[in-house]
């Protein structure tokens, strides 16, 4: 196959997204209660956040570098190193309640920003392994 052939098509959206922590506990705590999510599949090297209708997967950094041998196939190996970004949508007019709610946590809000062309605001700040998390209101990227 060239590199200039088409893809098939069919890509709807991204369905997961993995970071990679330190300390799943203290992951976990973080997601949890500061963010609100509620934990899905968990165990000793992983948990599972669903958001919407996509995927959170939080993996203990080094857990998966080995295949994991399922009866129903083989998820090859995986990991990741330094802080990675991700969006989370939140509803319009919500981010001042969320950037209260992280500051009480002792979570501080690193910087907003307001894109230029649509309403969008975007909230920046770290989960406690250094992972740049934004929380966008709609139409940022032109999704509402």
């Amino acid at each position: 196959m060239s590199a200039n052939a088409a893809a098939p098509g069919g890509l709807r959206r991204v369905l997961e997204t993995c970071l990679y922590v330190d300390d799943i506990a203290r992951a976990r705590d973080f997601y949890e209660r500061i963010v609100g999510l509620e934990p899905g599949f968990k165990d000793d090297r992983m948990v599972s956040y669903r958001v919407g209708d996509t995927m959170l997967l939080v993996f203990l950094r080094g857990a998966t570098t080995a295949p994991v041998e399922m009866r129903s196939g083989t998820i090859p190996p995986h990991d990741g190193a330094g802080p990675a970004h991700f969006a989370l949508s939140i509803e319009a007019g919500t981010q001042d309640e969320w950037s209260s709610h992280l500051e009480a946590h002792g979570v501080a809000v690193e910087s907003t920003v307001r894109w230029p062309g649509s309403d969008a605001l975007s909230l920046y700040f770290r989960d406690r392994d250094g992972h740049l998390v934004e929380l966008a209101t709609p139409g940022l990227w032109g999704i509402e």
